[in-house]
């Protein structure tokens, strides 16, 4: 026996505009088009009610609750965990340019994670600013490690520099203005009394290594940088602060195998290996939840 359609799995063009908000003329138009799907039965244009609201739902902007996100690592450069990403195969893309950057970019579903140093004013990191922007989204903020950052500083100077007071007159490779770092960066010169018009700042470096590579190179004397990075350029180093770095993690991708091969792989002696030999870091608590929306 066929099954007779009920009246709402059809719906007619003043239907289709009312639950568009448009004039039915428009509606006319977008059948013609072929835009939205329809049939004609009896000379009449009908719409199935399914099929139209998963053609509504197909040209959602923004991070949409039933939308897959794209696989790509966001935010703030790690360098055990650009590593990690890799060495698991996990099969993650990255990009990498900011924590700010990163966090907004995660808002608007444009990946499954974002990595985050901020620092608040109350000495906490990352919850205030994820709490604040991302308190809707299904996310949880999980940490990665705790991080040595200070004064990445040529060994010529290495005597000379013992503190931010130090670095006065000298030229400094800053970080773009929405890195965590150079928020950060920020916050600790005003704290020692240390003018920004005092330090002669190159061109922003928009990564980790750009920073302490622009010091290797000589084209800045200083850079508020990672003791890991530091090390292996054969640099001098000068610790200011124990950074927590976060991340916020998108729920259900963190069942999906590209999380999950990461998650599997951080559980390894490599991976505990690697972070013991990459000086500056600290990953007892890996694996913590800090926030959970």
């Amino acid at each position: 026996m066929t099954k007779t359609a009920t009246p709402t799995e059809f719906l007619t063009v003043k239907e289709l505009a009312e639950l568009l908000r448009t004039k039915e003329r428009k509606v006319y138009d977008l059948a013609a088009s072929g835009k939205v799907p329809c049939s004609r039965a009896t000379g009449k244009l009908l719409f199935p009610a399914e099929e139209v609201r998963a053609w509504i739902e197909g040209r959602r902007t923004g991070p949409a609750g039933s939308e897959k996100r794209p696989a790509v690592f966001l935010g703030s450069h790690d360098p055990l965990l650009d590593w990690a990403l890799r060495k698991s195969r996990s099969g993650l893309a990255t990009f990498f340019d900011s924590s700010l950057d990163g966090l907004s970019r995660f808002l608007n579903g444009e990946g499954i994670a974002t990595g985050l140093h901020i620092h608040d004013e109350n000495g906490d990191w990352n919850r205030a600013a994820v709490i604040s922007a991302a308190r809707k989204s299904d996310a949880v903020l999980i940490h990665w490690a705790t991080r040595r950052r200070g004064l990445v500083v040529r060994p010529d100077m290495a005597d000379r520099i013992r503190s931010l007071e130090d670095m006065k007159g000298l030229r400094v490779a800053p970080r773009q203005s929405e890195a965590g770092a150079e928020l950060l960066f920020r916050q600790v010169l005003a704290e020692a009394g240390v003018a920004s018009d005092q330090l002669v700042f190159t061109d922003p470096c928009l990564s980790e290594n750009d920073a302490v590579l622009s010091v290797a190179q000589g084209d800045a004397d200083i850079a508020f940088g990672l003791e890991a990075l530091a090390r292996p350029f054969g640099l001098a180093f000068v610790p200011v602060i124990e950074e927590q770095f976060d991340v916020l993690i998108d729920r259900r991708a963190w069942f999906d195998p590209p999380m999950q091969a990461l998650l599997a792989f951080v559980r390894t002696p490599e991976f505990q290996d690697r972070a013991e030999k990459m000086t500056g870091y600290d990953i007892h608590d890996i694996g913590t939840v800090k926030w959970n929306a």
